[in-house]
């Protein structure tokens, strides 16, 4: 930790970049998803206290009230030594030192055990602060990931992620300034109102009124400043967000030549930050010359009380010393607390930001009595489902579907039928208004979550993908998998050629959201991570949309055999790849209109067969 040079701690250290320790990656595995944070910032501070960091924080306060008290007596000892002088001075030869050497002595001590407190602080701070932030961080990020499919469609990600790393160092620094800064002023003004009392109690009523004016006053400048910051830190998230949102499309504005426009257009929200930035400067300007020119007031009536005293007798010189130096300190060690108040209320409304929008209530949670799901047959059914979104506009109304154990299915129907939605009613990402949806006839909202997930493999129309490696992606369902097992379903689902190829192999990594593979890679690597899963169940949402006709042959034989002894669902559309489904299902506005094999619904000259009929390469026509 760095050192300021009035000796008192710098803020928090950073975490070592090195691997931490066993025992610290044990401390961070205690952050449970089950755990819901308080949602309050000096609740949730509390929170991380008591669990893992009581005796480290109360020996904080303990030895920064310790330095404070040896540091606040360092002026009482210069004034006894500067008296002790002026007797022997005034004795006269010949001198004896024996008092001057002893208050010297007691100085010296003074100034050097403060010191040596202050870096014992720093050894304390240094071996919580890091772990601290983390925990913070991991406890908000364990309850993130309970959050619905509607969470994370209303929220961005990159806000998401923001938010707890902000919240993890919001944590530290408003734990510092209650340990250090905060107690340092408290203690520092109990001490130095003693020490003054002692000399005239007038002195220390005169400090206590104006620390207390001072402070009230300050403190509402600083909840003005912080709201002029963040209405500043808004207006530059806005200017940033037009900002690359024009790189984003640089060839659509090429395209339409319009350069000129742009830059036009991103100068009004250029405009508004350069106006919020305006107006906290010109306020914290403002502010900073009043705290300046009350500290001045402070420490010039001191000095002057205190020259009034000297010169009619009522106080030695060295009470005069002792209240000047004392009367400084007192004086910068406020200042710097009203500063840091700035600091203090900004971080508060980090935190309190940050976890007013990760420690929401869970939208879906596990029952009281969620028994793990036993998965032995396959067996889908929903029954009566009546579904709307949370905008109000409905999806399904009573709907039944059972789908036989080892079946499978494709559902078709155009954008905005349901086929989407029966899945996330499946995967319990969505719960229905009305109605169950069965597994072997257990009711999934009395299961636990985590095993419904295990028993579905998804392989989506847009599939994820991690900044990790190829083999890390592939083996995600199955960390333990061994390098033969990935390549094999890596082989079954044609994408052992294109990773060989690579310099890399399987160590490559793909990029943020795969943009290192195209399209058809990436869901070649979703199609093998569902086959290292081997779930019962398995569903396909769009799973071959991105391939090419040649590689869609391939997969499609891939997929047969994995479909093998496994229930199946299917999203297409285009039909030909479902075709030889055991069943399909035609969905429209929420609702079953057609169902049977392929040639069933060909003869039966429908609403299917009119689709299959209109479908210009392969897709449904508008």
């Amino acid at each position: 930790m760095n050192v300021l040079g009035n000796g008192r701690p710098a803020t928090p250290s950073e975490p070592a970049a090195n691997q931490p320790p066993l025992d610290d990656i044990e401390q961070l595995a205690e952050a449970e998803s089950g755990v819901r944070p308080p949602v309050t910032p000096f609740g949730f501070i509390a929170f991380l206290v008591k669990r893992h960091y009581r005796r480290q924080v109360a020996t904080l306060i303990v030895i920064g009230a310790i330095a404070t008290v040896l540091e606040s007596l360092g002026p009482f000892a210069l004034g006894r030594l500067v008296n002790a002088v002026t007797a022997t001075v005034n004795a006269g030869p010949p001198h004896d030192y024996a008092l001057i050497l002893s208050w010297f002595a007691a100085l010296g001590l003074l100034w050097l055990l403060p010191s040596l407190f202050y870096r014992l602080h720093d050894v304390v701070d240094r071996s919580m602060s890091p772990r601290l932030r983390a925990l913070a961080q991991k406890y908000l990020f364990a309850w993130l990931l309970g959050h619905s499919s509607r969470y994370f469609q209303e929220n961005f990600a990159g806000k998401l992620g923001q938010k707890i790393k902000q919240a993890g160092q919001a944590t530290t620094g408003l734990l510092y300034l209650c340990t250090f800064d905060i107690t340092r002023i408290i203690v520092l003004m109990i001490s130095g109102t003693i020490l003054l009392a002692f000399q005239s109690p007038f002195y220390a009523a005169v400090l206590v009124g104006w620390t207390f004016v001072y402070l009230l006053v300050v403190q509402r400048l600083a909840r003005r400043s912080v709201q002029l910051s963040k209405a500043f830190s808004e207006e530059v998230s806005t200017s940033t967000g037009r900002l690359i949102d024009a790189i984003t499309n640089v060839d659509l504005v090429r395209a339409f030549a319009k350069s000129a426009f742009e830059r036009k257009y991103l100068s009004r929200f250029l405009a508004d930050e350069m106006n919020a930035s305006r107006r906290l400067r010109r306020f914290l300007t403002w502010m900073k010359l009043f705290m300046a020119t009350a500290m001045l007031g402070l420490q010039l009536a001191l000095i002057w009380m205190a020259v009034t005293g000297t010169v009619e007798g009522t106080i030695t010189l060295g009470a005069f010393t002792m209240i000047f130096f004392l009367g400084n300190m007192i004086a910068r060690s406020v200042q710097d607390l009203s500063f840091r108040m700035l600091d203090f209320f900004e971080q508060l409304g980090t935190l309190d930001e940050a976890l007013a929008l990760v420690t929401k209530e869970h939208e879906i949670v596990d029952a009281p009595d969620a028994k793990p799901l036993e998965v032995t047959r396959g067996e889908i059914a929903f029954r009566h489902i009546t579904f709307a979104h949370g905008d109000g506009h409905p999806v399904f109304r009573d709907l039944d579907l059972v789908i036989r154990p080892g079946q499978k299915v494709g559902l078709v129907g155009k954008s905005g039928a349901g086929k989407s939605t029966l899945i996330k009613l499946l995967r319990r990402q969505f719960e229905p208004q009305n109605g169950t949806v069965e597994i072997d006839g257990q009711d999934i909202s009395r299961v636990t979550w985590d095993s419904l997930n295990l028993a579905v493999a998804e392989v989506q129309q847009m599939p994820g993908v991690f900044h990790r490696p190829i083999r890390e992606n592939i083996r995600y369902a199955n960390p333990g998998a061994s390098q033969q097992t990935v390549e094999t379903s890596a082989k079954q689902a044609f994408a052992h050629d294109f990773i060989t190829q690579r310099d890399e192999g399987y160590d490559t990594i793909v990029g943020e959201q795969g943009l290192k593979l195209s399209g058809g890679e990436r869901q070649r690597v979703a199609i093998a991570r569902a086959l290292v899963k081997d779930a019962k169940i398995l569903v396909l949402d769009e799973a071959t949309s991105s391939l090419d006709s040649e590689s869609e042959h391939l997969i499609q034989e891939a997929l047969l055999s994995l479909m093998e002894g496994r229930t199946v669902i299917a999203i297409a559309h285009r039909l030909s790849t479902i075709a030889g489904m055991d069943r399909i299902i035609l969905l429209e506005d929420g609702q079953i209109i057609e169902d049977g094999s392929h040639l069933e619904l060909l003869a039966k000259g429908g609403a299917y067969a009119g689709l299959w009929n209109r479908q210009i390469g392969g897709f449904i026509a508008s």
